[in-house]
């Protein structure tokens, strides 16, 4: 039954319906804006009180709504220098090791590491029989993305691809689902090793944006694109923003052999807050 709910996405025509929805969460239109606002209000149990800005009415867009700051103190860090914490608020999809280069979605999928951050020798050495997580983002969460460690930017590759959902229910029916949707993938060294988050774009995905390139999707395209930093050149500390998503969708940390262990708020299904201990 599950996979009839979610076949309709074969046909839906992915980048069109995001790029009408992505263009009208950036109107400022008052009446457009205001009916976006609202209905997200009553859909979805969003705590406006830990918000930097209160009031709804005052966003100049719905994206400036949906990508909202908080307060300096509604996300403390846990932990301390050798824990890593959850960038983000949302679920736990799935998290373990990358077995021979594969990397568990749901029962009966899986993909594979070169599958998820492209072909290159170098980045696929440094993660094999390595850790990751997958971290859901729901419409409701929070949607700025931060760091979970200290780290170093050293590439951000985008690939271009499809725009499926990836709610829990599309996980479970769609095969390699992470490895088909459009993505950026950012690699920094870390003072443990390498580390590499992957943003996923999906369905009304507007856009993904990086703290220190901007908006890296729209406008999107049929060929892989990478752009390398010096050294030094940004370097982050854990907790700072290190870019942010326009409607829910999906992180996937990836780190190298023997470098971390889960902790238990890091299993299947648990929800996190950013800051929380994870590893």
């Amino acid at each position: 039954m599950e996979k009839l709910k979610t076949a309709y996405q074969y046909i839906l025509p992915q980048h069109g319906l995001t790029r009408l929805v992505g263009k009208l969460a950036a109107s400022k239109n008052k009446l457009i804006k205001r009916s976006f606002i609202n209905f997200f209000l009553k859909q979805f149990d969003i705590n406006m009180a830990e918000a930097a800005n209160e009031d709804p009415e005052s966003y100049a867009t719905f994206n400036d709504f949906f990508t909202r700051a908080l307060k300096t103190d509604a996300r403390p860090l846990a932990g301390d220098e050798e824990t890593i914490v959850s960038p983000v608020d949302g679920v736990v999809s799935q998290s373990g090791k990358i077995i021979n280069g594969d990397i568990f979605q749901a029962k009966g999928h899986r993909f594979t590491l070169s599958e998820l951050i492209g072909n290159e020798t170098e980045f696929n050495d440094r993660y094999q029989d390595g850790e990751f997580a997958t971290l859901y983002l729901s419409p409701k969460d929070y949607h700025r993305i931060h760091m979970p460690v200290n780290a170093e930017l050293k590439t951000m590759t985008y690939i271009p691809g499809r725009l499926f959902s990836v709610n829990p229910a599309t996980a479970r029916t769609i095969p390699r689902l992470f490895a088909r949707n459009e993505r950026v993938v950012v690699h920094f060294e870390t003072q443990n090793g390498p580390m590499a988050m992957v943003l996923v774009g999906a369905t009304i995905v507007g856009s993904i944006e990086t703290i220190w390139s901007g908006v890296v999707t729209p406008p999107t395209g049929p060929v892989v694109k990478t752009w390398h930093y010096t050294k030094s050149q940004h370097i982050f500390k854990k907790g700072d923003e290190m870019g942010r998503f326009l409607l829910g969708s999906t992180v996937v940390l990836l780190f190298g052999k023997d470098q971390i262990s889960w902790s238990d708020s890091c299993s299947a299904d648990s929800p996190l807050r950013m800051g929380e201990v994870i590893a």
